[in-house]
């Protein structure tokens, strides 16, 4: 037996901290029943404080007082799925279901994911989906949630009309989810409790025979989640929701369900945070466990990637803003002050320096036995990554902040100027291409392409071979961001505040998102997601395929550099001073 109450947490007196307390009376007379309740209990609390997703309540507390059992979680300001059919006259539209639904995919591709051991829910079903007051989904009740083990049977439990068939048999897998989730969205479309209906006799409701208003598109996706046997499902959650997202985007539902998927922006905390003394511009690089990051303190930075502790520091005469990039267990970064520092990654020493005449913000590449950078006295540097010799350098026509790409048997890179140029490692041009103003952005490619955006607010798709633009995408203003590749999708900020997805093969938009201000900063592909900061002061974290937005943590200036991601963890540095390390 048990409740859920709204309280107040009265640790913070001075203001209205609502949580959800959840409590469990044991009354059980066994003995031996009793201990499995309040474990079963403790589960919930166990499998809870292992979960951080915008769609899962966070617990802040467990305990116990006699025979009753309480968790304290975090409140959700709504009411849920099934209150809301109830409360609904008609229909719900196609778009809204489809929202809910692809956030409910994410979550269940969340737990299945989770590491050591996947978790499967059990029990999907609209009472256990809140919808909150942003219109969002929150996952709740874990009761009966489990760990999975590999051909381990487990107790017979569920809801009927929404459980699977090998649920009533003690086994549930990932794909139970997935059934229950299509069950869930076939009362969401049609209103029919499955509770009142005979089990596992969905194929005898046609959602359009009930429902008209429902895509064909939409009605396949659910009727392939509710296959009775588990092979015929989707495989994973992550496959359900790219299905689903490729119906919204058939039926051109795409851009509406992307402003109303779930947005957690507060009480993210950072794993660490570490000061520096001055402003941090640039992006930092991950090496055995040390993070090594630039700043306007004139110092490259060492710091335990785990906890960031001080490791060392080295002092150059100039801010660094090059991105620091460690071979053979040296670090190779650029200065203001006109130099190439090579220093040890163990112990900060120097090992060699190279002098140009101007101040370098571009950052180094290696390939071939030699170190490739550009510098604002206009050269393209071609360096011996041994000796620190030059081997050659080409003079360009302006200062050169893009960082170079090596790729076939080519170093590309632009200038200040417009021009973009691919040379051959014997710093000879093969081929130059015109934009109308400054290309700062650094080029990525991806097969017989190069990428790049430009001052001239045009993202550019250029042959890598010939130079021939094979296609241009117009931004709202100029960019100085770097493209990131994920799949068939390319990635890039932009002065008019917004991140774009441009799709590679056809340069039409997928998705943009608003920041609050100019991004500068280049976007990072990780897993599923894209992280980007912006001169808003705020590092964001999207979906790829979709634009919605995760999460955004807040610093107190405007974030310039990349983040890097390594191991769910994303570090960046911010111009408050801080170097910050998050959950990815």
């Amino acid at each position: 037996m048990g409740s859920v109450y709204r309280a107040r947490d009265m640790h913070f007196p001075n203001v209205a901290k609502l949580v959800a307390v959840k409590e469990m009376i044991n009354l059980a007379p066994d003995p031996l029943v009793r201990q499995t309740i309040v474990q079963n209990f403790e589960r919930e609390a166990n499998i809870l404080a292992t979960l951080h997703h915008p769609s899962i309540p966070r617990i802040y507390d467990y305990f116990s007082h006699n025979d009753h059992s309480y968790l304290v979680l975090e409140f959700i300001h709504g009411k849920d799925l099934e209150a809301v059919l109830n409360d609904t006259n008609g229909f719900l539209p196609e778009d809204q279901i489809i929202s809910w639904a692809v956030q409910l995919c994410d979550v269940l591709a969340y737990l299945h994911d989770h590491k050591p051991d996947p978790i499967i829910f059990r029990d999907m079903k609209p009472s256990n989906v809140m919808i909150n007051q942003n219109g969002d989904v929150m996952l709740v009740d874990f009761g009966i949630a489990k760990t999975f083990q590999s051909g381990q049977k487990g107790t017979m439990i569920g809801t009927e009309g929404y459980s699977p068939p090998e649920q009533y048999r003690g086994e549930a897998t990932p794909l139970a989810d997935i059934y229950s989730l299509g069950a869930t969205l076939h009362h969401a479309a049609t209103r029919r409790d499955p509770r009142l209906e005979p089990p596992f006799s969905f194929a005898e409701r046609p959602i359009r025979r009930i429902n008209p208003n429902i895509s064909v598109e939409f009605e396949a996706v659910i009727n392939t989640a509710l296959q009775y046997n588990p092979g015929d499902r989707f495989p994973n959650a992550s496959a359900m929701k790219e299905a689903l997202i490729n119906v919204a985007r058939k039926t051109g539902a795409l851009s509406k369900i992307t402003s109303a998927l779930p947005v957690s922006s507060g009480g993210i905390k950072p794993l660490w945070s570490f000061k520096c003394e001055d402003e941090i511009r640039g992006t930092p690089v991950l090496h055995q466990g040390a993070l090594f990051i630039g700043c306007y303190d004139n110092n490259l930075y060492a710091l335990n990637a785990a906890d960031g502790q001080f490791q060392w520091k080295y002092a150059t005469e100039g801010g660094i803003v090059s991105r620091p990039l460690v071979y053979d267990n040296n670090v190779f970064f650029g200065s203001e002050d006109y130099r190439l520092h090579v220093i040890s990654a163990r112990t900060g020493k120097v090992a060699w320096t190279y002098y140009t005449e101007g101040k370098i913000y571009s950052s180094p590449r290696i390939a071939d036995g030699h170190i490739f950078f550009g510098s604002e006295d206009q050269y393209l540097h071609a360096v011996n990554v041994s000796s620190g010799r030059a081997v050659w350098k080409l003079l360009s026509d302006a200062p050169i902040y893009s960082s170079p790409l090596v790729a076939n048997e080519l170093v590309y890179f632009g200038t200040e100027s417009g021009s973009f140029y691919a040379l051959d490692f014997r710093g000879e041009t093969k081929w130059r291409f015109q934009a109308k103003r400054a290309i700062t952005s650094s080029p990525v490619n991806k097969g017989q392409a190069v990428y790049m955006a430009s001052l001239d607010s045009t993202l550019y798709a250029l042959d890598a071979i010939s130079g021939w633009a094979i296609w241009k995408f117009r931004l709202g203003k100029g960019s100085i961001s770097s493209p990131a590749l994920a799949d068939d999708f390319i990635f890039v900020g932009a002065s008019d505040g917004f991140i774009y997805c441009i799709d590679a093969r056809t340069s039409k938009e997928v998705w943009r998102f608003r920041t609050e201000n100019q991004v500068g900063s280049s976007p990072v592909v990780y897993k599923d997601s894209v992280y980007c900061g912006s001169a808003d002061g705020f590092m964001y974290c999207l979906e790829y395929r979709t634009g919605r937005l995760r999460w955004k943590f807040e610093t107190q200036g405007p974030i310039t550099g990349s983040p890097a991601v390594f191991d769910d963890i994303v570090y960046f540095g911010s111009t408050d001073h801080h170097v910050y390390a998050l959950f990815a």
